[in-house]
């Protein structure tokens, strides 16, 4: 959680754990990284954020709501935190038009950040 709870946006499973391997004392494995992921998952303690592709990530959840949406490249894979007053009244207006009680949401923006849509980062394999 203290992870998490540190980064600007959601991490990998693969990620987590490599970034506990880094910290002194610490030797999880993948299976303990995942069992860990899914308890705090049923706990709503954190989100698992499907941004379309085949590795799950995940992100603290927090208690007031607050949240933020993402922007994926499909090139480099690099994943940026959208936060957006504008759009969260947007959503707000769409649901009072349609009158509709509007329990979550998520927004993933799919393209090419500004590095590989100017050619600087290449592909990655897919």
């Amino acid at each position: 959680m203290d992870l998490l709870a540190k980064q600007d946006c959601c991490l990998s499973a693969q990620e987590i754990r490599d970034a506990l391997v880094a910290a002194p004392g610490a030797t999880p494995g993948m299976a303990s990284v995942y069992r860990a992921l899914d308890t705090l998952t049923d706990l709503h303690l954190v989100h698992k954020v499907d941004l379309g592709g085949a590795v799950a990530r995940y992100e603290p959840a927090h208690p007031d709501g607050e949240h933020h949406h993402h922007a994926v490249c499909r090139d480099c894979g690099a994943v940026v935190a959208i936060e957006d007053d504008d759009l969260e009244r947007a959503l707000h207006g769409l649901a009072d038009r349609i009158a509709f009680q509007v329990d979550a949401h998520d927004i993933t923006l799919h393209g090419r950040c500004a590095a590989c849509a100017a050619g600087k980062t290449p592909r990655r394999s897919r």
